[in-house]
C-alpha cells in the first residue's frame, strides 16, 4: 500500500509540473491544436474540434519522458 501512495504522489507532482509548463508557455504554444491533421469543423449551429495530430505528438513526447524517467530511476 505504501508503494501505491508513492505512485500517487509522483503522479500528482508530474501533473502539477505539466500544468505549470502549459500555464507558463501558453503564449508560445499557439501552434498546438492547429497542426496539419487536426480536424476542425465549424457549422452554423455547432463546431467540432478533434486534435488528432496534436494528441499523437503529445503522446509520443510523454511516452519518451516516462521511458526516460523509468531508465533513470532503475
Amino acid at each position: 500500500m505504501q508503494q501505491f501512495g508513492k505512485l500517487l504522489v509522483i503522479t500528482g507532482l508530474v501533473l502539477v509540473a505539466a500544468g505549470l509548463i502549459f500555464w507558463l508557455f501558453a503564449g508560445r504554444m499557439g501552434w498546438f491544436g492547429h497542426l496539419p491533421g487536426d480536424i476542425r469543423i465549424r457549422k452554423e449551429h455547432y463546431s467540432l474540434f478533434f486534435p488528432i495530430t496534436s494528441m499523437l505528438l503529445l503522446s509520443i513526447v510523454l511516452s519518451f519522458l516516462l521511458w526516460l524517467l523509468g531508465k533513470l530511476f532503475r
